[in-house]
């Protein structure tokens, strides 16, 4: 059983700190655009709002029981724009805080590396429904894409979860732990919570909004497998950025 759920730094880096990741994160969105690539944040199954036409629902609190009962066909996840980043300087700022809060916790995960880290941009509407980041055995953990025998989806994609060689650090891994950033002050947006489901058996409260990192440059790890999502944003633009620290499946 863990007994932390979640672990937290508040104003952990400083607004200036915040802005740099903002502009970097903003300008690679832009790059992505001009040379015309996509920079919708994706799932699987298409279940984004660009991968579903004017007659979907989104998603928002509902559950997937929810769905399921009030018989909804067509809905989406997702509705957000993202950039993905790499640079060193991330990495020599954030994953020691990672490594303190996996201690700190009492989780004490075997951690390897770290994914590129994820620079999400919610305008007014978007959010993230329900989801996990990651399983907690051999079954979540990534594998190799072979081209001609690996199958494909309808529309010409791999399923999540396979990986090109560029990742090979990836392969036979699963994430473990995942954190996000606040990188705005809460004044700049409105809603856009990190909120958690514990579960129908859960012990006290089972849904839990973390308001505890509205604070700008505040941080949140916690284990990838925990039920999460983004509230809808209601006004303003919503900055944050998010990585995955992945090891061996757990035993």
């Amino acid at each position: 059983m863990i007994y932390n759920r979640y672990w937290y730094f508040k104003e952990i880096i400083n607004p200036e700190q915040c802005q740099k990741i903002i502009d970097l994160g903003l300008s690679k969105i832009e790059q992505e655009k001009k040379e015309g690539r996509s920079v919708v944040a994706t799932t699987s199954g298409n279940t984004h709002k660009q991968g579903q036409d004017d007659s979907a629902v989104p998603q928002e609190d509902k559950t997937r029981q929810q769905l399921k009962s009030e018989n909804i066909e067509k809905s989406y996840v997702r509705d957000s724009e993202i950039a993905w980043l790499d640079d060193k300087w991330l990495y020599d700022l954030f994953v020691p805080l990672i490594s303190r809060a996996n201690v700190s916790a009492g989780w004490n995960f075997d951690l390897e590396s770290g994914e590129k880290f994820q620079f999400t941009v919610y305008k007014p509407g978007g959010f993230y429904g329900w989801h996990n980041d990651s399983g907690m055995c051999n079954f979540s953990k990534y594998k190799r894409i072979i081209p001609g025998i690996t199958p494909v989806n309808e529309n010409g994609s791999y399923p999540p979860g396979y990986v090109h060689s560029s990742d090979e650090y990836k392969i036979g891994r699963v994430r473990k732990l995942s954190c996000t950033i606040n990188l705005n002050s809460p004044g700049e947006y409105e809603g856009g919570n990190l909120k958690f489901d514990y579960g129908p058996h859960s012990d006290g409260e089972r849904f839990h909004e973390c308001t505890e990192i509205r604070p700008q440059g505040s941080m949140i790890v916690f284990p990838s497998f925990l039920e999460h999502q983004v509230t809808p944003v209601t006004s303003g633009t919503r900055y944050s950025l998010v990585l995955w620290s992945i090891g061996q499946p757990f035993k």
